[in-house]
């Protein structure tokens, strides 16, 4: 394992292509919103910040034309493509209310549950979004070459978004009183990520994971499973220095993660066929020269997906408000400023604050009827995206709609349509017919199609939504798998036959799933008694 005391890896630096990105499953803005994710500012004074210097750039899988120049016409297109209240806006009713968008089929007929994928898979995909890339300089809808946008973030799965520079780089991150272990604080009844007594920004190696309840309480458990992982190993080691317990516990919190990513993440999104395809049959398209990894600005668009898949409302936790269940907008106008507000955005501290598990994974038994499913991969997406507050945007500067940032983004990049992509992999593309409804916006979209939408298209065409279509699956799957083969300290790598070593549900060493992750970090439904 690296020292992550003093060496953030630089690894990703990726050869000088001849041609900037950000890719999140969740919900981030950053200057151009995160795939994943949606990013609060940050007091710099009091969160690290990654050293681009030390990592890597973007880069491009493949050298084609854009789908269109970069022209005023181009943009407006785009922006009333992605418009509130336009054709990718699934209108929900709002005024319905957080529990009734959760429990009345009714107003889900439009905006679809999808029943393969529990609530919680949108937020551990943001997490791992945060995990990988982190662009803080591309412009929005201006080209940006990705060789001169520098990812902030190692483009890999070693979780340098929880360590930062570790004890010795970032010991405000640490336990005083048990330096290698992390700092948690309490809501009040739970556990949460330490902030600042005065703003009450997190204190954490990426701001970004305190963009809502949800990104921040994953952060929390692993923040909580590392430090259960030095206990674990100071038990099986008697007498271990700390700093071999520090990195023994490190390779043990991110190898299970990376488990639970190739087994259980991906699978979630990809075809296991498309998974098992390139693991036995090799990259045909993610190949970087040298084995230098990097994050492709196709892949940090399509991975972007994610965003279809939040619902508009989400049940927090069941007991947290006074003994009643905490239901929330993953956005909501009227929570700006409180300190306790109405919707599940982060940077606040509350007693009711903290997530209930249950409610996004499925730990079995008595609690499966508590889980609740995510939103299907499509073109309809849920109407509290089209209105993100202004403080969830690094820069603070509209478009507020996200759906309008990430097709403006196909644009920073000079990304080559996805029927353009699917002819170079060999895979029929959507027919014109099948995106007809583009024309009234710019009639080439019909035909070069900004990859952002024809993903999504895709999904819901080929797979109905329950995972991706050819076109992403094989671009997301390439590049994960592509990521830990070229890891040097993934298990993948290291040891390709290891199998986790921490009780699971069933017993068996194969089956660590995200639901044993969180037992293991005491915050499942059992540990919390609730």
């Amino acid at each position: 394992m690296k020292d992550s005391n003093t060496k953030l890896r630089n690894s990703c630096d990726i050869w000088i292509l001849p041609a900037m990105v950000f890719a999140s499953f969740g919900l981030l803005v950053l200057v151009g919103f995160a795939s994943f994710g949606l990013s609060p500012r940050a007091d710099a004074t009091n969160t690290p910040t990654p050293d681009p210097a030390l990592t890597g750039h973007f880069g491009r899988m493949f050298h084609l034309p854009p789908f269109a120049p970069p022209t005023d016409a181009v943009r407006d297109a785009l922006m009333q493509l992605g418009q509130p209240g336009g054709i990718m806006d699934a209108n929900d009713d709002l005024a319905a209310g957080p529990v009734a968008l959760i429990t009345d089929p009714n107003l889900s007929l439009i905006n679809r549950n999808n029943p393969t994928d529990t609530a919680g898979v949108t937020f551990l995909g943001q997490f791992i979004d945060h995990d990988m890339t982190f662009d803080q300089r591309s412009r929005l809808g201006f080209p940006t070459q990705p060789i001169i946008t520098q990812n902030a973030r190692t483009c890999f799965f070693d979780l340098d978004s929880v360590y930062a520079g570790g004890p010795s780089g970032n010991p405000e991150l640490f336990d005083p009183s048990d330096p290698i272990k992390f700092l948690v604080e309490s809501g009040g009844q739970f556990e949460d990520l330490p902030r600042d007594p005065i703003n009450h920004v997190a204190i954490i190696g990426d701001p970004r994971n305190d963009e809502n309840m949800m990104i921040a309480g994953l952060h929390a458990a692993f923040l909580l499973f590392h430090n259960h992982a030095v206990n674990f190993i100071r038990t099986e080691y008697p007498g271990i220095p700390d700093n071999d317990a520090y990195l023994m516990a490190r390779r043990l919190t991110v190898w299970h993660y990376e488990w639970i990513i190739l087994h259980e993440f991906l699978p979630h999104v990809v075809p296991q066929s498309v998974i098992d395809d390139v693991l036995t049959n090799g990259r045909h398209f993610y190949n970087p020269l040298h084995n230098q990894a990097f994050i492709p600005v196709e892949f940090q668009i399509t991975y972007r997906f994610g965003h279809s898949m939040v619902r508009p409302s989400y049940r927090a936790n069941l007991h947290g408000d006074n003994g009643a269940p905490f239901f929330g907008m993953i956005f909501d106008p009227a929570g700006e400023g409180s300190p306790d507000p109405v919707d599940l955005r982060g940077g606040a501290r509350a007693p009711r604050r903290f997530v209930g598990w249950q409610t996004f994974f499925d730990f079995g038994g008595a609690y499966s009827a508590d889980a609740k499913p995510n939103k299907r991969i499509d073109t309809i997406v849920s109407t509290p995206l089209f209105h993100l507050p202004l403080g969830t945007i690094f820069n603070g500067m509209p478009p507020d709609s996200l759906m309008q940032r990430n097709l403006l983004r196909c644009l920073t990049w000079q990304l080559p349509s996805g029927q353009r992509i699917a002819q170079e992999m060999g895979i029929t593309s959507l027919s014109s017919a099948e995106l007809a409804e583009l024309q009234q916006f710019r009639p080439s979209f019909v035909t070069e199609t900004p990859l952002f939408y024809y993903i999504l298209k895709e999904a819901q065409l080929r797979e109905d939504g329950l995972r991706l279509g050819p076109v992403g699956a094989r671009i997301v799957a390439e590049v994960f798998v592509g990521l830990l083969q070229l890891d040097p300290d993934s298990y993948v790598t290291v040891q390709p036959d290891w199998l986790p070593t921490l009780p699971t549900h069933d017993g068996t060493p194969q089956s660590f799933r995200i639901i044993d992750f969180l037992t293991f970090a005491g915050v499942d439904p059992a540990s919390r008694g609730q």
